[in-house]
């Protein structure tokens, strides 16, 4: 893990140029405490910068990489950030093919396959990465993201070139990179859900997971296409595997395994993070049987007992023999400085706290003395896990339409009404037009865009026109991966195209963790995994309304009792209404980021409706619609304070 940063202006270099790439490297260093690295070459009008996170090659593996002149890969640079799974096999193979390397680091595999494979050199890789490559030769740049966007890259295109960086805050330290802020992204950021490869500035762009841009240069610039490599391509319905179920267990089984005994590998101690959900549980208990020694399991621990799981995760590293770290928060850890520098490494804002509380378990880890974490992201995604999954199988599968299931759920979950279950029924033309259906998902955010219209200015209202962010996130999903799939095909897709790359492994993953220079590796995100659960039928990834059927079944041998039968719990961290401590602290942000006088400069809210909307909420005992308000605030005090931590 690192971070990665560049420009490539044909005809732009000029002296300033190195000092513009150190000053990019240097808003990175959280992401590479160990090294850094430049490759300037002014005859092309490049210049790359890494900062290095040492992980597996501790002692030979800086970056920049360059090619060899004696296996033809000499006119080829790259840097990379992230990992590269089952790199020995393929390093053995390049090897006989007659490449030569020239460090032990996995990122070299890059620029053989791609000197052997061209541009389908994609397919062959395996892991969590995002990475730039130069051809010399083509005088060709190749921006690559892993498939689900694990790690991050953002973009800029201007007139004389193209700058890159693993965050933002990189690309603004360039002085040619403008700092316009988009106002349909701040509307989104309002209502959380962003537009896949939108970010908050109009010049600035995330390259879409299992995407690259091949870039060229065309004249005194360059031309950029962009080309999905990857996608999450479910079976049509009646096209799924048709095997017994014990067979579909086995293959999970066995996909897992292999899937986690690649991630523990590291010249550096792995540890897991540990929750009370079958997945994380899941994971503790094979990578303690794979290592055959304990594995030092961190915890997040909360004080509202309904919201914590630390109990359920405790019984389970007992059960592995694990070395627990339980981290204990209180209401005062997830605001102040704390909640501000979430905002400044996430780079944008988040509905919940528990990305707060995910950036100070990263330091803990660190400061305990561990690199890199294992953990359970991608479960609920391909496993059908989600209490808003279950609710639109609930309501549209045939099976299950005509029980009170979907009743009985939303009961169980009461706790979470308002955030990620909606307390009333919405739908919208877009979402009906292109899946059939407004996924039950995003309708607790489309309630919270209802609730926010009418505290914007007068002046925000008119810069965004007509437009209707929820018919531009419907419009970004591809109908072809969409037409003849089944219910739960649909949702899932939906959400591993939006929420997935711009919340979990966003505020929930990457940038919390990287904050703080900790590698996080999430192993049911291996695509080898994501694609045999694509294909397994939804009635085994659900069954009987029991969620992820398949993967507690796979698991049952190393989960507790209690957790193979308890139905999914959200993660997250309790709300600010729902004690006077932090109420408490919440309003200290708000009398900082929502005073009067800034919200008249910003622009973006009404102060007078704003304000009658925040005492309303202080007066009022409704849970649901207090959660609603809880999220509206955290994301207006993101939006107030974002630019301003970015400088």
């Amino acid at each position: 893990m690192c971070g990665i940063a560049g420009l490539w202006t044909p005809s732009g270099y000029n002296q300033d140029t190195p000092r513009h790439a150190e000053a990019m490297a240097d808003q990175l260093e959280h992401r590479g405490p160990d090294g850094r690295g430049f490759h300037f070459d002014a005859a092309n009008g490049l210049a790359i910068a890494h900062t290095r996170l040492s992980i597996i090659g501790l002692n030979a593996g800086e970056q920049p990489l360059h090619g060899r002149s004696d296996d033809g890969t000499g006119g080829i640079a790259a840097t990379v950030n992230g990992e590269f799974y089952d790199y020995k096999r393929l390093r053995g193979l390049l090897r006989t093919d007659g490449f030569q390397f020239s460090t032990k680091s996995d990122s070299e595999i890059a620029l053989k396959l791609y000197a052997k494979h061209g541009l389908d050199f994609v397919e062959h890789l395996r892991g969590e990465f995002a990475f730039a490559l130069f051809d010399e030769d083509r005088q060709r740049l190749v921006l690559v993201r892993d498939r689900f966007g694990i790690r991050p890259l953002f973009v800029h295109h201007g007139p004389r070139g193209i700058v890159w960086g693993s965050e933002i805050k990189a690309l603004l330290a360039h002085p040619d990179v403008p700092r316009d802020v988009c106002p349909k992204a701040q509307l989104h950021q309002m209502m959380q859900v962003m537009v896949p490869g939108m970010t908050l500035y109009e010049g600035i762009q995330a390259v879409k997971p299992g995407t690259m841009l091949i870039i060229e240069k065309a004249g005194d610039g360059v031309a950029v296409r962009e080309e999905r490599y990857w996608d999450a391509n479910f079976p049509r319905e009646g096209e799924h595997d048709v095997k017994s179920d014990e067979d579909h267990i086995e293959a999970v089984r066995a996909a897992l395994v292999e899937s986690i005994t690649f991630r523990l590998e590291a010249d550096v101690p792995v540890a897991c993070y540990l929750s009370g959900g079958i997945d994380s549980c899941s994971i503790l208990g094979m990578a303690a049987a794979i290592q055959q020694s304990p594995v030092k399991a961190f915890t997040i621990s909360f004080d509202d007992a309904r919201y914590d799981e630390a109990h359920i995760a405790t019984e389970m590293a007992q059960m592995a023999g694990a070395d627990q770290d339980i981290l204990k928060l209180k209401a005062e850890d997830l605001y102040g400085s704390n909640f501000e520098d979430a905002i400044r490494y996430s780079e944008r804002t988040f509905y919940n706290t528990l990305g707060v509380a995910k950036m100070l378990m990263s330091k803990h880890v660190r400061e305990v003395g561990y690199k890199v974490v294992i953990t359970g992201e991608g479960s609920d995604e391909l496993f059908g896990g989600y209490a808003q999954f279950k609710a639109d199988l609930f309501l549209h599968d045939p099976e299950y339409a005509a029980t009170p299931a979907a009743q009985e759920m939303r009961k169980r979950n009461a706790l979470f009404s308002g955030s990620v279950l909606a307390e009333e029924t919405i739908s919208h033309p877009a979402f009906e037009d292109v899946m059939g259906f407004t996924p039950s998902w995003i309708q607790p955010w489309m309630l919270t865009l209802e609730r926010v219209k009418p505290l914007l200015s007068e002046e925000f209202k008119a810069k965004l026109g007509d437009y209707d962010p929820i018919a531009a996130i419907a419009h970004s999903l591809d109908p072809a991966m969409l037409e003849g799939r089944h219910v739960l095909d649909k949702v899932q897709y939906s959400w591993i195209k939006t929420m997935l790359e711009g919340q979990i492994l966003n505020w929930g993953g990457d940038r919390v963790d990287m904050a703080n220079s900790l590698e996080s590796r999430p192993a049911f995100l291996d695509h080898h995994v994501a694609e045999l659960a694509m294909r397994i039928p939804p009635q085994v990834r659900v069954r009987g309304g029991v969620e992820k059927w398949v993967v507690r079944e796979a698991m049952k041998h190393v989960l507790p009792h209690v957790l193979y039968e308890r139905e999914k719990f959200a993660f997250m961290a309790p709300p600010a209404h729902t004690d006077a401590k932090k109420t408490a602290e919440i309003d200290k942000l708000i009398a900082r980021w929502l005073s009067p006088q800034r919200l008249a400069a910003k622009g973006l809210f009404d102060p007078a409706k704003l304000g009658a909307a925040i005492a309303d909420y202080r007066a009022s005992d409704d849970h649901a619609q207090n959660t609603r308000m809880d999220i509206i605030l955290n994301h207006a005090i993101g939006l107030h304070a974002v630019e301003e931590l970015l400088t």
